[in-house]
């Protein structure tokens, strides 16, 4: 069990343990009626399941943190739906299924350090680093003077996730990308 936590402590990006599962908020507003005590309200997605529900707190409710583990992982390999990682620490592989990867696995290159979640010493997903660099693998030509002020084009990177770039970025460039919005940061320099 994790700390007690208070119905004021809620915020996004808390891990509650419910029912005895580990539960993430993924969304959270408060509001405070004219009389009566105040409500927040928080949409729970359990990170075992996938599943989300909506449930709303009163201001003087309790709960348990979820009592998570981190532990540094590198990714090796896809096969099928399994994502095969090894603890730099032990070299212990562990692997979790395509849903607890969920949309990391666009990010996700050979060797790239990542830091799984365990629950009760069971894998069940994980945190990427904040920045990732990728190769862009197709791009169509861009044109000068055939653009507006801000103008993007898509690419796929290798891991063939797409995602929206200015118009002068080309195929075979390394991309750094945000994890967090999954949007572009910048182009990174060539040695």
């Amino acid at each position: 069990m994790g700390a007690v936590l208070s119905a004021g402590d809620l915020r996004k990006g808390l891990k509650l343990e419910i029912d005895g599962d580990p539960y993430l908020v993924v969304d959270f507003e408060f509001s405070k009626p004219g009389k009566g005590q105040a409500l927040y309200r928080c949409r729970l997605r359990n990170m075992i399941t996938g599943s989300q529900f909506d449930r709303t707190y009163r201001s003087g409710d309790k709960f348990n943190g979820a009592d998570l583990e981190e532990q540094e992982m590198q990714f090796l390999y896809e096969q099928g739906d399994k994502y095969h990682f090894m603890s730099t620490s032990t070299y212990e592989q562990l692997e979790l299924s395509g849903d607890q990867v969920g949309d990391a696995r666009n990010y996700l290159t050979e060797n790239l350090t990542v830091s799984m979640l365990l629950f009760q010493g069971r894998p069940i997903g994980i945190n990427l680093p904040n920045f990732v660099e990728l190769k862009v693998v197709q791009a169509d030509p861009w044109i000068k003077g055939d653009t507006a002020a801000g103008a993007t084009k898509p690419v796929t990177l290798e891991t063939g996730f797409v995602i929206q770039v200015p118009l002068f970025i080309e195929a075979g460039q390394v991309i750094k990308l945000d994890t967090r919005t999954g949007s572009y940061v910048e182009k990174v320099k060539s040695a």
